[in-house]
């Protein structure tokens, strides 16, 4: 194919990229691009092919399995869109292609793409809704994207007609100098040396301090600018000087730039002595260094086991976890603005705050050249439009005076969002802003999930606030049997998990609205307009669903701000999110009888079980946290104490009778407080995380008096036979009351 070498060939001499697209049947658009390949000379050791497109050369990939291609460069990635058309796998393989190479896409007639529906599509359609209802305004906006922007060749596989050349004639370009080394340098000269832009070399520059406590940098860049590579070459050069460097990112994959760049200058430097051994997979050992990985949860367990630590991708773990890592002796964080598994404004508005207000000493790099491909290569400027990666809020001039008084609640359809690019990206943009989840796929979910809707907070136009919201429940009872008896349903999260874990067969019969993400304006937070944003939402459903719900890692800030809007706690997960570190809570807000009943059932039950789940898989529960979820629950527990308990009880304070000798009257006693308690400030802080730690949690007295900072582990115990006293003055009846007084 004469125009797929000649892609290249402009590719290669303007060190950019190229997409051709291939569109027709499935047979037709594989046998092209397996002429397209020949002729365009790209070798199967440099292919990767996404997709069902068995008959061609090269690397495979599962669709679903794109992201393997994070962190990688390919001279050319073929995306087979015939059985789905998957928005992080585009992401994925965009990203993957080197400069000089080609991105093929193969998909149906451009025509016809929108109204088809594929094996993503089937992923959108969450029970009840069926395929049929998916839209497909995704696709349609994706070949607008593709007709429109230059650098995109669509040929026409059936007949052989070039719709679009693809072309661009660019000027020719200079070639890129090497970089210099900085005049006064630490690391060896070979590291700098490495560098292939002037903003590597600062990069790598920065990393430098981290030798010393107290030091911190950040490197920000979008993707293809060298920031993985950079952190790469500077922990070689620190392991090489004897120092433990920690590695961690939302996956090894996402590091493993970091560790080949490492690998390779240690190896060029003679300095590695061994790698990847069976006990200690994924680290890079000198003669008294290393370069190791560990996931984030365990990395934030180990900071003061290491030199210093390296976050990459940070902008894709949440808030929560980051902090952790302040605690390190040294730590960089090196963060995508504009990438396809998480982006970089939330780590910048919300994080990095915190970290200036940390004791150490901050230093900052930005790369803004791109090392993978040339500056104004045409194929990233399509692909951040056609999957919003630079999508922002509004700028926040504009939205700085909004009020309660001043704000309009809006529905936004997706045939909307469709047609009002702006509003799309102020939508999106504030849900990149605020959660570190959100992706490609999102943007698909947003415009074509059929249970999936939008409502937003505007101030004179402007998006302030928005929320995602999801249809969940309304059930056939042949789909409950199946999750009862353990089959999995798309979507449907909360009557998934009423029924699949607390056994609850009829919790998928009611319908709800379980809000996915709300985010508000970072100019115009703590006004109470996510607040009025749930208000709001509550009375357009009130007559429309039985439940509202919600879903998420569990802080007490959090569960605090969802009970102060009606939500109650009905349950909470017994393990932790791999890539938040936090328990999930979820929580309930009536809306109908069925919806009461739903929630006064699951409230009991939790009622019921808590004070034993507490003591076993929930045991590290953060005591605040603890704290906040009780005092969400429904309801009060029954405290019913036997004539012995009572008389241990009583005992307690005055030292008569032993904690340790029957704990479960008092756990009682402290649930009762904690879910529903007959004066809230009867007790002080410390006090209820005494109650969580050791009568609900059972930490034995050295652990609760270290943690809770008493001078003794006999205060420690004092300190609860004082607090025993105030809850039996609180909830104990006259007899009980004479007991007590009778020791004390």
């Amino acid at each position: 194919m004469e125009l797929a070498a000649r892609l290249r060939a402009e590719a290669q001499r303007a060190d950019e990229r190229r997409v051709l697209v291939l569109t027709g049947t499935p047979s037709a658009t594989r046998d092209a691009a397996g002429d397209a390949l020949d002729a365009a000379g790209v070798s199967s050791e440099a292919l990767t092919v996404v997709g069902p497109a068995d008959g061609l050369p090269g690397e495979h990939l599962d669709t679903v399995h794109a992201g393997e291609l994070l962190g990688r460069t390919r001279s050319a990635v073929v995306l087979d869109c015939h059985e789905a058309c998957r928005p992080n796998a585009l992401g994925a393989a965009v990203g993957a292609v080197d400069g000089g190479g080609l991105l093929l896409v193969l998909a149906p007639s451009l025509a016809d793409w929108p109204d088809r529906r594929d094996a993503f599509d089937e992923r959108l359609a969450v029970p009840p809704a069926t395929v049929e209802d998916v839209a497909g305004q995704f696709r349609t906006r994706l070949v607008e994207t593709l007709r429109a922007h230059p650098g995109i060749a669509i040929v026409d596989a059936d007949s052989g007609t070039i719709e679009r050349s693809g072309l661009t004639d660019p000027a020719p370009r200079v070639p890129r100098g090497r970089p210099a080394p900085p005049d006064d340098h630490d690391f060896p000269r070979a590291v700098y040396d490495a560098c292939l832009t002037d903003d590597q070399v600062a990069a790598v520059r920065g990393f430098e301090p981290l030798a010393d406590p107290g030091n911190a940098l950040v490197v920000e860049a979008d993707r293809g600018r060298g920031k993985s590579s950079a952190a790469g070459l500077a922990a070689g050069a620190l392991a090489r000087d004897g120092l433990d460097v920690l590695v961690t990112a939302p996956q090894y994959r996402s590091a493993r730039e970091v560790f080949d760049r490492a690998g390779e200058r240690l190896s060029a430097m003679d300095a590695l002595r061994g790698r990847d051994d069976p006990e200690t997979p994924h680290e890079l050992r000198t003669a008294d260094g290393r370069v190791r990985y560990a996931d984030p949860t365990a990395a934030a367990t180990a900071t003061d086991e290491a030199d210093l630590v390296i976050v990459d991708e940070a902008a894709a773990l949440p808030v929560r976890v980051l902090e952790r890592f302040l605690d390190a002796p040294s730590v960089a964080f090196t963060t995508t603005v504009h990438g396809y598994e998480g982006a970089g404004r939330g780590f910048s508005v919300r994080f990095r705050s915190r970290l200036a207000d940390s004791d150490f000493a901050v230093c900052e790099r930005r790369l803004t050249e791109p090392i993978r491909y040339a500056p104004g290569d045409p194929v990233e400027s399509w692909v951040f439009r056609a999957l919003l990666l630079g999508a922002r809020p509004a700028v926040e001039q504009v939205v700085a005076d909004a009020t309660l008084d001043s704000v309009d609640y809006e529905q936004c359809g997706s045939r909307r969002l469709l047609d009002d690019e702006h509003l799309l990206r102020e939508v999106f943009g504030l849900l990149v802003l605020a959660h570190y989840r959100t992706e490609p796929d999102d943007l698909a979910r947003l415009l074509d999930a059929p249970n999936v809707g939008v409502r937003v907070l505007t101030h004179d136009g402007h998006v302030v606030s928005v929320a995602l919201l999801a249809r969940e429940g309304d059930l056939p009872a042949t789909l409950r049997a199946e999750m009862y008896e353990g089959g999995r349903v798309r979507g449907n999260m909360i009557p998934d998990v009423l029924t699949t874990q607390l056994r609850d067969e009829a919790a998928g019969v009611p319908v709800g609205q379980r809000v996915l993400r709300i985010a508000t304006h970072p100019a115009v937070r703590s006004r109470g307009l996510g607040s009025r944003l749930l208000d709001e939402i509550a009375d357009e459903f009130a007559d429309a669903v039985d439940w509202l719900g919600v879903g998420y890692g569990a802080t007490p800030e959090l569960v605090d701000f969802w009970a102060d809007s009606g939500y109650r706690s009905v349950h909470c997960s017994t393990t932790r999110n791999d890539r938040s570190g936090e328990y999930s809570a979820i929580m309930l807000r009536p809306c109908s009888t069925a919806g009461e009943a739903l929630a006064d059932r699951h409230a009991s039950w939790f009622r019921d079980r808590i004070a034993g789940v507490l003591s076993d898989p929930l045991d590290d529960l953060d005591p605040d946290v603890a704290r906040t979820v009780l005092r969400a629950v429904d309801g009060t527990p029954e405290i019913d104490l036997s004539e012995p308990e009572r008389r241990l009880v009583a005992g307690i304070p005055g030292g008569a009778g032993v904690f340790d000798t029957a704990p479960e009257p008092v756990r009682r006693l402290a649930l009762a407080h904690l879910v529903a308690p007959a004066e809230p400030d009867a007790l002080t802080d410390d006090q209820e995380r005494l109650l969580v730690r050791k009568a609900l949690q059972g930490h034995d007295w050295d652990r609760v008096a270290d943690e809770l900072g008493f001078v003794s582990t006999a205060e420690c115990m004092r300190a609860l036979g004082r607090t025993v006293e105030r809850l039996v003055r609180l909830y104990g009846d006259d007899a009980l009351t004479e007991e007590l007084d009778r020791h004390t």
